[in-house]
């Protein structure tokens, strides 16, 4: 399912994602739609209108992962434009992630995505995850002094 005002846009397009650490693991999610179809990557989704972005990552994790978190600071900001062979521009999204804390339910895949699963961070190549995706979990690890907390 592909959203007609996120394929080719007028504007960038504003997204969350959140990194959820649990004891040397990261939560990951398997995308069952475009862009990143059946790729590994971190949890999230875009911003509805009237939504500030901690709900917004809020509402994604629970409605992808089942998982209840309690949002925590900023880890990156960045674009992600995935361009046509002939250069037009198909997305175009400014992504914010952020370092969450799992406080509740347990990870089950939910509506964008097809699994979810707690990746050791000792293994994330299994994972073909993207360059920045492995520089955004490194970026969190390091902001939460560690591998992270287990859940609530």
């Amino acid at each position: 399912m592909t959203d007609p005002l996120r394929q080719y846009p007028f504007r960038p397009v504003v997204g969350v994602g959140a990194v959820v650490l649990d004891e040397g693991r990261v939560l990951l999610v398997r995308r069952r739609f475009e862009p990143l179809a059946g790729q590994w990557s971190l949890p999230g989704g875009v911003v509805e209108l009237g939504e500030t972005l901690e709900a917004a990552i809020r509402r994604e994790l629970l409605e992808e992962t089942g998982l209840a978190v309690e949002v925590g600071p900023v880890v990156e900001v960045f674009d992600r434009i995935i361009r046509e062979g002939d250069g037009r521009i198909q997305y175009h999204y400014v992504l914010v992630d952020y370092l969450c804390t799992w406080v509740g339910g347990r990870p089950a895949a939910g509506s964008d995505v097809d699994a979810v699963e707690l990746a050791s961070l000792d293994d994330l190549s299994a994972y073909a995850l993207t360059p920045k995706t492995i520089a955004v979990i490194d970026r969190a690890v390091e902001l939460a002094g560690g591998l992270g907390a287990p859940p609530a």
